[in-house]
């Protein structure tokens, strides 16, 4: 076994990963209480063991512990093929032309993926659970099937497509960072899943996530931590986390997370790729696990993240497509919608949420986007963020209204104790169904007043950070705040990266800066310039509620403009 894997199965990367635990484990194991570490430690070690030794990182071209930045480090190391690298470095859109046309057998292509999600969960400890017996098997049927009719299964026909752990694949588990779902493997695929492989995907990886999925970073006490390959100090975010790492190092051509508040948008953003965050309504979201079963005040959503806007649009178009209306009652029947944009967008940038001030490289993002957009004969305006304080406390509210019951159940079925990180939940009180009831008044009550202000604005999207910072070091996200607002209005949301990258040399904390609380404080004087230097740096685009097909054409034309 290599160091790598060893590694991948202690959770040794990063801080606050499984190997934290270990002194609370010596407690326990003097009190005969060890049960639910050696359940997760025989869950590393089988996710381990479902990796082929033919994709086990040889020692000799491991890279260092010390190398941050392992992006690069497939194409440096000799272990992969030429076909494999360009395999790999291609996009969804690429690669589907090539499987239809039989230029590329959907086999080869599934095989180059796993080899690459296998070596990128070595190094990041991005996967949940494998199924690579099941994609092998799936892609040889597309080829047997294209090549015996001429015609492929569908829209994604052969292509390999990554999901977030809480999707139900049959025959896997789906533990959502749990120790107590370890072993309670689904019996049946997500509704999602049925209508991707139906439109012809491949699946063959899960990704890791927090426990419960309500943490912004990918940690949990089973697998440890994810981190982010661009910097292995940094986090890839959460809880989404195991994707955006896994495509960040290209383990996947186009992956499926989850977002209730922030958890596709801030892991897209840690790692510079792309997500849309669809209101609920537009993609199915039965058969799939979540942390908090039955919490609807804030609806989770799933959707799309990839490397180019191309695969996420591509993506949408063919989940609306496929009427998930008949497949989910809680989808509604809107076909997907060609837009037309005006030639002049009006665009509100909010430069900062009233709460926490961003980090100087998400300032100068904003005023190069802006300046750009201004430039290319945008209306630009500005966003009054006086509402956002008010959201974001709903958001807080809602996630605990159940006093942490469900997820401190989960945790005393094995003694699992709590994260440090969700303390909130630990520490809530619940509320009565009186007060829950007058809670939702409260968030329809915000809900119709921001709309009102938006169209009363006359604008098309607000422009904003997606997170205060670019990323930040593994063990110190803070603040939600960007992306959990919109949330709770239920918003089509957009995040992009803007093409810059962190510059040491010119983003660094103004003299004059002023915190706007505690928050603001400390995210600002923890930013490290250096350590964030060449990460690159993502920014927000918001539209109103089931505005998928506008939010993606608006995002095409704001690109248009920054590579202009």
């Amino acid at each position: 076994m290599t160091s790598a894997t060893l590694e991948a199965v202690n959770g040794t990367f990063g801080t606050n990963g499984a190997h934290e635990t270990n002194a609370a484990n010596r407690s326990n194991e003097t009190k005969g209480r060890a049960s639910w570490e050696q359940i997760g430690s025989r869950k590393r070690q089988e996710l381990l063991a479902s990796i082929p030794e033919e994709w086990l990182i040889p020692t000799e071209v491991l890279p260092a512990e010390t190398e941050d930045d392992v992006t690069q480090w497939p194409e440096t190391c000799g272990w992969f093929t030429a076909e494999e690298l360009a395999i790999t470095g291609s996009t969804a859109t690429e690669l589907i032309p090539k499987l239809k046309s039989r230029e590329l057998s959907s086999e080869q292509v599934t095989r180059a993926f796993c080899k690459r999600a296998a070596a990128a969960h070595q190094l990041t400890n991005c996967l949940s659970e494998t199924c690579f017996d099941r994609a092998i098997k799936t892609a040889r049927a597309r080829d047997v099937h294209l090549k015996q009719t001429g015609k492929p299964v569908g829209p994604l026909h052969g292509l390999p497509i990554s999901l977030k752990d809480n999707f139900n694949l049959r025959g896997l588990d789906a533990t959502v960072g749990f120790v107590s779902l370890v072993g309670d493997a689904a019996k049946a695929d997500s509704t999602l899943a049925q209508l991707l492989e139906n439109a012809g995907a491949v699946f063959y990886v899960k990704s890791n996530t927090p426990t419960a999925m309500m943490i912004a970073e990918s940690v949990n006490n089973i697998f440890g931590r994810t981190v982010n390959p661009l910097n292995r100090k940094t986090t890839s975010g959460g809880s989404s986390g195991g994707e955006s790492a896994l495509l960040a190092m290209k383990g996947s051509p186009l992956g499926v997370g989850s977002d209730i508040g922030g958890s596709l948008r801030i892991p897209a953003a840690c790692t510079g790729i792309f997500t849309l965050r669809p209101s609920s309504g537009r993609f199915p979201v039965r058969n799939m696990r979540s942390g908090m079963p039955g919490q609807e005040a804030v609806q989770s959503v799933n959707g799309p993240m990839a490397r180019t806007l191309d695969d996420i649009a591509m993506y949408t178009r063919t989940v609306v497509r496929g009427q998930p209306w008949l497949l989910d009652p809680r989808c509604l029947p809107i076909p997907w919608r060609d837009v037309q944009l005006p030639d002049k967008l009006k665009i509100a940038v909010m430069w900062h949420d009233n709460m926490v001030r961003p980090t100087p490289p998400v300032t100068r993002a904003l005023r190069d986007v802006v300046s750009k957009l201004e430039a290319a004969g945008h209306d630009v305006v500005e966003w009054d963020p006086v509402d956002q304080k008010e959201g974001l406390a709903l958001l807080g509210r809602m996630f605990v209204a159940d006093g942490g019951t469900a997820i401190r159940k989960q945790l005393e079925r094995t003694g699992e104790p709590w994260r440090p990180e969700m303390e909130q939940y630990r520490i809530a009180k619940e509320l009565s169904t009186y007060e829950m009831w007058n809670l939702q008044l409260e968030r329809v009550d915000f809900q119709n007043r921001y709309l009102d202000r938006w169209n009363r604005a006359g604008i098309d999207a607000i422009l904003c950070p997606t997170i205060p910072f670019n990323t930040v070091k593994n063990g110190t996200f803070k603040h939600v705040g960007y992306t959990g607002v919109y949330n709770v209005l239920d918003y089509s949301c957009l995040s992009f990266p803007t093409g810059l990258t962190v510059d040491e040399s010119i983003d660094r904390i103004e003299e004059l800066y002023q915190p706007l609380g505690s928050d603001c404080e400390s995210i600002n004087a923890d930013y490290d310039a250096k350590t964030m230097h060449g990460l690159p740096i993502s920014l927000q685009l918001v539209a109103r509620r089931l505005e998928e097909e506008k939010v993606l054409a608006m995002g095409k034309k704001v690109l248009e403009v920054l590579h202009s």
